[in-house]
């Protein structure tokens, strides 16, 4: 077993790693595909596209203060204690009982108020922990207007839990704002949107929802900003009042935690989310705190290489003959290219596109891969390729999911921080193997 394993590494060593293993030299249906013009293309469509200012200082600094602490110490220790001492019953030092509040975990909150220029960061034991949390919210009889194309665990959440609770749920195309206003009634106590949606890479206008929302009292706008991370893109920016988080992806990017936030500027939704953090309980753990702090630490550096790979991977598929389409807003072929360029700050490494051919292409092409793991999940540092109608989105009935454009043939990927030409390398060998028999 330990020499099959062995030589399994060693295979996929020589595979990654071989001399003269350039992606000048690859070969595809459409012809050759050359590396330089690419950099040049990428290079162009990356003009302009400027970082939040200050954004890496304050992932570093915020909230780490040494002199917090009585030990000084730079990096925020793990607090592993469930329970605080009280100098007199009822007086306490800002803590007593870990769900309420945590010192490792107040560390964190606070870096993440700051990545999204928010006032108050509040974390939570999964991403969907938090959509649980913000949807309790509302009240029996209130209703959601949410975009149509989800993360497919939002997508369960609301149609088969929320809706037990008799919260009313209308499913909308969010990239078109009048189909938003249509949908609102007087009893619409919340919008969610994705954007960049998943797994189809829409783009919905932030600012043309909110100002919908907010022309009634009581309506507050909540943005999943998991696909961009608070580097591209900051929600409450364009008049969001809240948004959120998988921290699980690209705000930890390692692929060792799962956890959510949600950011706001609002004191009073922050009062209720907080009480609700408490109350339902869906708390992270101090030890996975210290994980995604040290994670934020590298986002602006990650990023930057998802978003430089992420585009000449789209690129590179949008050239080739034996793919269809390719989905990212990075393209100047994106329908939604413009909105990009005024709402984000630049792209990350997710690329979604549809194989030629159907089920069959698309499972060898998942099989084939070698540098990319067939795995859910994505933002992670290592490059991830899936299925999402077989996948992520298996929940959703198929009617449903052709309708939104999630066909048999739609792969996703998470690029990762990999050299590039091991990833376009890995890419085109899957492709062959897909149409061997072609």
């Amino acid at each position: 077993m330990a020499k099959r394993a062995c030589n399994f590494f060693a295979k996929r060593r020589r595979m990654c790693f071989q001399k003269g293993f350039q992606v000048s030299h690859l070969k595809t249906r459409g012809g050759s595909v050359g590396h330089s013009s690419n950099v040049k293309r990428q290079h162009d469509s990356m003009d302009g596209l400027k970082p939040f200012p200050h954004f890496a200082t304050q992932a570093l600094h915020v909230g780490q203060e040494p002199e917090q602490w009585n030990s000084m110490a730079v990096v925020p220790p793990i607090s592993m204690a469930t329970t605080f001492k009280q100098s007199a019953p009822g007086k306490h030092a800002g803590f007593e009982y870990g769900r309420s509040g945590n010192p490792t975990r107040n560390s964190l909150e606070k870096c993440i108020a700051a990545l999204e220029n928010a006032k108050h960061g509040l974390c939570f034991s999964s991403g969907l922990g938090c959509t649980v949390a913000i949807t309790h919210m509302l009240s029996t009889g209130d209703h959601i207007v949410s975009m149509n194309d989800l993360y497919g665990g939002t997508n369960r959440y609301f149609r088969k839990v929320a809706s037990r609770m008799n919260i009313k749920i209308s499913f909308v195309d969010a990239t078109d704002p009048a189909k938003v206003a249509e949908a609102m009634t007087p009893m619409t106590k919340m919008i969610w949107i994705e954007t960049p949606t998943n797994p189809t890479m829409q783009l919905v206008d932030i600012k043309a929802v909110s100002d919908i929302a907010h022309r009634q009292s009581n309506c507050f706008v909540v943005v999943d900003n998991t696909f961009m991370s608070s580097y591209f893109q900051r929600p409450l920016d364009f008049g969001a009042d809240m948004v959120m988080h998988s921290l699980t992806k690209y705000m930890n990017g390692h692929t060792d935690v799962i956890m959510g936030a949600a950011a706001t500027n609002d004191d009073n939704l922050e009062q209720q989310l907080r009480f609700l953090q408490n109350a339902l309980g869906p708390v992270p753990s101090p030890f996975d705190c210290f994980l995604v702090n040290r994670g934020l630490k590298t986002l602006a550096v990650r990023m930057k290489e998802h978003m430089k790979n992420g585009l000449e991977v789209a690129r590179w598929l949008e050239a080739d003959s034996r793919v269809c389409k390719v989905l990212h807003p990075g393209l100047p072929s994106h329908p939604h290219h413009e909105l990009a360029k005024r709402q984000m700050r630049g792209y990350s490494g997710m690329v979604t596109f549809y194989i030629d051919g159907g089920e069959t292409e698309a499972s060898k092409f998942l099989k084939s891969l070698k540098l990319f793991t067939l795995a859910e999940s994505l933002g992670g540092f290592e490059s991830l390729a899936e299925h999402p109608g077989i996948m992520t989105h298996a929940s959703i009935v198929k009617e449903e999911r052709e309708s939104l454009g999630i066909h048999d043939n739609l792969i996703r990927l998470s690029v990762g921080i990999e050299d590039i030409e091991d990833i376009i390398e890995d890419l085109d060998q899957a492709l062959k193997a897909a149409f061997k028999d072609s």
